[in-house]
């Protein structure tokens, strides 16, 4: 069984995270068992962008990324918290020993910075943000990566981002793919009932 960390960082957005715990629980629950996803806060109690309340199964100082086959991390907003939370130190480690063992990481919109700020982007392909006064996509250029403006989804390697929520069920869906086969990811969208 492929088991998954949804790292959720205080002020994360809900839809970014809910698509992650739909997917993985479809394939677990109602497709082959084959993927089990834990949801891993770094604080007890989370408020999400839009102000309500999650209850992590498992605290971020309670696991290690040897445990996981991959990292999935939704994005959020700056007056929520988000990236105070999502930039400390813990945070930033967490993913560099993903990045350092090779395994999938998949990230949402802004999720890209964080991955930018603990540097495993350096050097490669990604995207974040690209709506507004394209402020996101600079920030995660300054972080050297070489940022993919309007593609929707970017994959380089072993890392996935994407450039808005719209993109959340296809980031998803692209890591359930990763972690098991084509197949079995079709099999995920045609019993949620996504048409190809």
């Amino acid at each position: 069984m492929k088991k998954i960390c949804l790292l959720l960082p205080n002020g994360f957005e809900a839809v970014e995270a809910s698509v992650f715990t739909d997917v993985f629980g479809w394939s677990k629950d109602v497709a082959d068992g084959s993927t089990e996803l834990i949801t891993v806060g770094t604080r007890e109690e989370l408020t999400c962008t839009w102000n309500f309340t999650v209850k992590p199964e498992k605290l971020l100082s309670e696991v290690t990324a040897e445990e996981f086959d991959a990292l999935a991390l939704p994005g959020g907003f700056e007056k929520a918290g988000f990236y105070e939370d999502a930039y400390r130190p813990e945070v930033l480690g967490f993913i560099q020993e993903f990045e350092k063992q090779g395994k999938i990481i998949a990230a949402i919109c802004v999720g890209a910075l964080v991955l930018g700020k603990s540097g495993v982007l350096h050097g490669r392909y990604a995207t974040t943000y690209n709506l507004g006064t394209g402020k996101r996509q600079s920030q995660l250029a300054e972080m050297g990566v070489n940022v993919m403006k309007d593609q929707p989804i970017v994959i380089d390697q072993n890392i996935i981002t994407s450039y808005n929520p719209s993109t959340s069920f296809g980031v998803a869906f692209a890591l359930l793919e990763q972690l098991t086969t084509k197949e079995h990811a079709d099999h995920v969208k045609r019993l949620m009932g996504f048409h190809e």
